[in-house]
């Protein structure tokens, strides 16, 4: 989920969903196309999406963050994307396609749940929430938009069982409109403010020993019941992760933070 223009809303390819239209689309084993679209791909991963993940593989975020992303800082962007990192074969393959199909199907990520419909969020006016629009893009190759199945966006989403990922993903959207613009100055997003911000979002479990290793809790006074919560609970901690890099870089008051 990203941030769109509304100014350049009419040249994104595919076209515009509204809340009650519909839209053909059914995937299945006996389509000639099942798993074309796992190739080649510019997947973004967001944080739940590798709480979800790694959870899934029994290994920590750190290792999921080695094996199997690219953190990528493209031009003009204050906050690093992560991509998931594709098989170094021919076809570069999905590292989790196999010839039975997805390996973490339960858990995969946002993008695939929602695909071939991408969400997006439309900037608001001041006091008002940002709009999120859906945008049908199946590729070319694609034979499951021509199945006689119809849903709307939410009938897709609930099928797909995407309503979470779709309430955290919109949560971190949220956050990655803050950076819009640039919270480092000259010390970038490489120095050490940056490298706060990434894990605590990204990087989970490392954060959680930063929490309850460090003077963290010396400089913050943070209520005992959430800081039980989040010493077991990713997803707990996500959130709070969220507030953090809102209060840390930008100021933003949070009733979960308060300095001593």
């Amino acid at each position: 989920m990203k941030s769109i223009d509304i100014k350049k809303l009419n040249e994104l390819s595919g076209f515009q969903l509204a809340e009650n239209d519909t839209f053909s689309f059914r995937c299945h084993p006996d389509l000639a196309c099942f798993n074309q679209c796992c190739r080649n791909l510019n997947l973004y991963l967001y944080p739940y999406d590798v709480i979800r993940l790694k959870n899934q593989l029994q290994i920590t975020s750190n290792q999921f963050l080695d094996r199997f992303v690219d953190i990528v800082l493209r031009p003009g962007s204050y906050f690093p994307s992560v991509l998931l990192k594709m098989s170094e074969n021919e076809e570069r393959t999905c590292p989790f396609l196999t010839t039975q199909g997805c390996s973490v199907y339960p858990d995969r990520p946002d993008s695939c749940r929602t695909f071939p419909v991408e969400q997006g969020v439309l900037p608001s006016d001041e006091n008002k929430k940002p709009h999120l629009i859906h945008l049908f893009r199946p590729p070319d190759f694609c034979l499951g938009q021509h199945e006689d199945q119809k849903l709307t966006p939410r009938e897709w989403t609930i099928d797909q069982d995407a309503v979470e990922y779709n309430k955290m993903t919109a949560a971190w959207a949220e956050v990655m409109g803050l950076f819009q613009t640039d919270p480092w100055g000259r010390e970038g997003a490489d120095g050490k403010r940056g490298k706060m911000a990434f894990m605590s979002t990204y990087n989970i479990d490392e954060f959680r020993d930063f929490i309850f290793n460090s003077s963290f809790s010396k400089r913050y006074k943070i209520k005992p019941q959430l800081l039980k919560q989040m010493k077991k609970d990713d997803v707990r901690l996500m959130r709070f992760g969220f507030s953090w890099v809102k209060f840390f870089l930008f100021g933003i008051k949070s009733k979960h933070i308060r300095q001593r």
